[in-house]
């Protein structure tokens, strides 16, 4: 039963991240700088002679009194800067305002439809400015809201920075690799009494967060090869990884590609582990042999994991490209689970564990089947080659993961 009420909370918390309808949420900060409201309102305003301190946008035109575009310095699909038209409510005072954005050469508009930014300032002394920045959205999981948050956070830090010393420094403290091979090692240690407090359990909170790490990296090769000049691995703790690309995708393929490659990249590791491991025990120690398979089941269930028809999983988002009805993707995705279920009865798994969670992961399937960011224009679509490539490529790289998971469950639990 404890495991029932454990992947019930599971499901709780991916659908409060993932889909969890938040609603309209205002995010605010309040802080004050060292500099006179005339600098602070230049860097702020977007008709600003500094609006463009922090590089985030490269330059605006200004069409009249209260709207005006945006240039930023973010590259869109084609490699092209992103443009944004906004409209602007100014009170009286010059030091109130609110922009709101009415055109988005990326994003549908429906992604800014109840977005506003909010700025006020006050002269709290001919050199001091009390500023207080608002930023109002609908959210649907509890994901964006955070990354908002800490994103303002941030920028209020740079803004004062900027307002007291006249010196900005791009990037943060959280994207720097040392603080991410710091984060990596805080993740294996919060990870260690999950598998107990002893050195095995150590070793495996360990293994588990090289093995994120090297699902990452596989993401990480996909977006190079598909053209993305930037890429980048975050190292979140507990949670995992992400790996972001450096513009939005321009192909149902390369959304395809890049989601199956966290996989496929690990696919070739474990299926070289099991290939070798004859040779291993052989030449080494039973213990490092055994830890060889630990390293391979542990690989092969994350990387399962990742491959589940949940929509805002890799396997969802492979999947969804390939099938482009909802039928389609339905019948699918029932038959990866019975799949699944099938693999977890022959390594020998309880029934009542793999009853639960396949009904588990087909709700968190339906609750996160809709959404998602829409672009300005439909991506390319795959043709029928590109379709078949890739359902070859998963197929394989499920078939691989599913075969390390029995053959080292059954070297293991034998």
């Amino acid at each position: 039963m404890h495991i029932a009420f454990l992947l019930i909370g599971v499901l709780l918390l991916m659908w409060l991240v993932m889909s969890a309808p938040v609603g309209i949420r205002t995010i605010k900060r309040t802080f004050r700088v060292h500099a006179p409201a005339e600098k602070m309102r230049a860097a702020l305003h977007p008709f600003g002679s500094d609006f463009t301190w922090n590089g985030a946008v490269s330059a605006v035109e200004k069409y009249s009194a209260d709207s005006g575009k945006m240039i930023t310095s973010h590259a869109d699909r084609k490699g092209s800067f992103i443009e944004r038209d906004f409209a602007l409510y100014q009170s009286d005072n010059d030091l109130e305002w609110m922009v709101w954005f009415t055109s988005d050469t990326s994003l549908d508009q429906s992604f800014w439809r109840h977005h506003r930014m909010e700025t006020k300032l006050l002269a709290v002394s001919p050199h001091e400015t009390e500023i207080e920045i608002s930023e109002t959205d609908s959210y649907n999981g509890i994901a964006f809201l955070i990354f908002r948050y800490f994103s303002m956070r941030r920028m209020a830090l740079k803004l004062k920075i900027w307002g007291e010393k006249g010196t900005y420094q791009s990037g943060g403290l959280f994207e720097r690799p040392s603080t991410q091979i710091v984060m990596a090692m805080l993740s294996a240690l919060l990870l260690w009494p999950v598998f107990g407090l002893t050195g095995q359990g150590f070793l495996l909170s360990a293994a588990l967060t090289l093995i994120v790490g090297l699902h990452e990296l596989g993401h990480i090769a996909a977006f190079r090869i598909m053209g993305h000049r930037t890429a980048r691995m975050l190292f979140i703790p507990i949670l995992g990884g992400i790996a972001l690309g450096g513009r939005p995708y321009d192909r149902h393929f390369e959304i395809g590609f890049s989601a199956l490659m966290g996989a496929g990249f690990s696919a070739f590791l474990t299926a070289l582990l099991m290939w070798s491991h004859p040779l291993i025990a052989e030449m080494s120690t039973k213990l490092i042999a055994d830890c060889v398979v630990v390293f391979a089941l542990m690989g092969a269930l994350f990387n399962l994991g990742n491959l589940i028809p949940v929509w805002k999983f890799d396997g969802g988002q492979v999947l969804r490209q390939i099938f482009r009805t909802p039928y389609a993707k339905a019948l699918c995705a029932f038959l990866l689970l019975g799949w699944l279920m099938a693999i977890g009865h022959i390594i020998g798994l309880p029934a009542e564990m793999l009853i639960i969670s396949g009904a588990i992961f087909s709700l968190l399937s339906v609750f996160t089947s809709k959404g998602g960011i829409k672009p300005k224009t439909p991506l390319t679509p795959m043709n029928n080659n590109e379709r078949a490539a890739i359902l070859a490529a998963f197929v394989a790289v499920f078939f691989i993961h599913c075969s390390v998971l029995v053959w080292s469950a059954g070297i293991l639990f034998a």
